[in-house]
């Protein structure tokens, strides 16, 4: 596996984590194959003062992950059918996550074309654009994969840098919520095709 990326760097507050993670790249070792995308599409959540974050009720069994140690994978289920994969930042006993809300698949496409339920040689978006999708072509599920550590190189998950920068970075207001629905925290890399949301 590749070098991950340290602690340190989940330490800051969740807007500053999800500009600097656009760009860079996840890895699930799944099956024996390496599966990879580019992250091009992040949001943002809080602590306990951001009314849309899990964290917003206080520590719970289910979004402890986030109040632990930064640099975990926080995986929760959602409307009874779909993953989501959230990156733990900020020193511990403070709660802070970065959503990953769209890859651009690198390596393990046609897998993650099976893992889709789709043809082998579709367009990359319907792949990993969105972050139910992008869990499910990534073979990542809560039991599995929530709670690990994404800065140790033995986990199968892991997040790393091949000294890609985005040009552009786009910032808007968080999409799929109902609360603090207004606040620009959502960003992803301009032009991206695999950007699951608006792009402007």
């Amino acid at each position: 596996m590749p070098k991950p990326l340290p602690r340190t760097f989940y330490l800051p507050p969740p807007d500053i984590i999800s500009k600097a993670l656009l760009g860079k790249l996840i890895t699930h070792r799944f099956e024996g194959e390496k599966l990879t995308g580019r992250i091009v599409e992040v949001e943002a959540y809080f602590g306990e003062n951001d009314p849309a974050a899990h964290s917003f009720s206080g520590k719970t069994a289910r979004n402890a992950v986030i109040f632990g140690p930064p640099g975990h994978a926080y995986v929760y289920f959602i409307y009874g059918m779909y993953y989501c994969l959230n990156l733990s930042c900020e020193p511990e006993g403070q709660a802070g996550c970065v959503l990953i809300r769209a890859l651009e698949p690198v390596k393990g496409m046609e897998t993650m074309a099976r893992l889709r339920g789709l043809a082998s040689g579709v367009k990359p978006a319907l792949l990993t654009s969105g972050p139910g999708r992008l869990c499910q072509a990534m073979g990542l599920t809560r039991s599995a994969h929530n709670g690990l550590d994404v800065t140790d190189r033995n986990s199968p998950l892991i997040v790393h840098d091949d000294g890609y920068e985005p040009e552009l970075i786009v910032a808007t207001p968080r999409i799929g919520i109902s609360k603090a629905a207004d606040l620009p925290h959502r960003y992803f890399v301009a032009g991206n095709t695999c950007v699951s949301g608006p792009r402007k």
